[in-house]
């Protein structure tokens, strides 16, 4: 749907959950944030933006918010749809958005010396089906560039780390709205039936609270997420206070749990899944959040 004048959110399903993509149709310069899956950009934005008068073929831009399979999956596939279209995203994520091997065994592998379970051989697969193929980025942002997409239509790229290092966000101070896809994930993601399925991962806890605290003082009059429904005004501020108030009470978790002389770091994970959660999918993800708040100033001596 047209979320607000020009900007249309196209959505699909991943799994169990809703998976969205966004797509700026300015007068001078269309662009696209985040490519989905591997096919998603033939299965779903193709004929989206067909439906709406316009093309995949028309993309001048493509900003990948962060390093994930269900944001930069689709890289590939968009790049043989559209070899013109320019590639984005920040630096810092830039080394995994561009090989599939280094997000695999870095971004959903890093736990694994830690005693987490290893990703076995099937999902090892299904994880690189998503990721579609090594893709070269075209341009690295940093964080607070422009991009003018219209005589009188001018979007800022907005750094919102936490969720990923180098996790990126679109304000577009026309409408008000603030595209932030998983830079905030309250209290974990959802099905589309209301069940809570995965946590909040966080590599840097400070800098993901800094985020959420951030994007309430901008008081987006419409937020758009990835994995979330259309929230505006007030609702938007609550949610994303909910988000700010999950890091207090899982640093809180952790604390408690190190006072009581529990140090591992899997174990600190299913003390805190069992207490916050329980995430029936991807619950390891929760260690990165939890090894950031182990390493915040004035946690107890480990």
């Amino acid at each position: 749907m047209e979320v607000v004048p020009g900007i249309y959110r196209i959505q699909s399903d991943i799994g169990p959950r809703i998976m969205c993509q966004y797509y700026f149709d300015g007068p001078d310069r269309r662009l696209l944030v985040d490519t989905g899956i591997g096919p998603t950009p033939e299965d779903v934005i193709a004929p989206y933006l067909e439906g709406v008068g316009s093309s995949i073929e028309a993309v001048d831009d493509v900003i990948v918010s962060h390093a994930d399979l269900d944001h930069c999956g689709g890289d590939r596939q968009l790049r043989k749809l559209n070899p013109r279209a320019r590639l984005w995203c920040h630096e810092l994520d830039r080394p995994w958005i561009e090989s599939n091997t280094a997000m695999v065994n870095e971004n959903y592998g890093w736990h694994a010396v830690f005693g987490f379970p290893r990703p076995d051989d099937e999902e090892r697969a299904s994880m690189l089906e998503d990721l579609g193929g090594d893709c070269p980025v075209d341009f690295g942002l940093r964080g607070g560039e422009t991009m003018g997409l219209g005589p009188e239509w001018r979007v800022e790229v907005m750094h919102l780390p936490g969720h990923s290092l180098g996790h990126l966000g679109i304000w577009d101070p026309r409408s008000g709205a603030a595209i932030i896809l998983d830079a905030v994930l309250e209290r974990g993601i959802y099905s589309r039936a209301g069940e809570l399925l995965i946590p909040p991962r966080y590599y840097d806890a400070t800098a993901y609270q800094n985020t959420i605290r951030r994007l309430i003082s901008l008081k987006p009059s419409v937020l758009l997420t990835a994995h979330y429904d259309v929230m505006e005004g007030d609702k938007a501020i609550e949610w994303l206070e909910k988000g700010l108030a999950y890091t207090y009470e899982l640093h809180e978790t952790v604390r408690e749990a190190l006072r009581s002389g529990t140090t591992d770091l899997w174990e600190l994970t299913q003390h805190a899944d069992k207490k916050l959660g329980p995430y029936p999918d991807f619950m390891t993800e929760l260690g990165a959040s939890v090894r950031s708040h182990v390493n915040m100033p004035g946690m107890p001596v480990r």
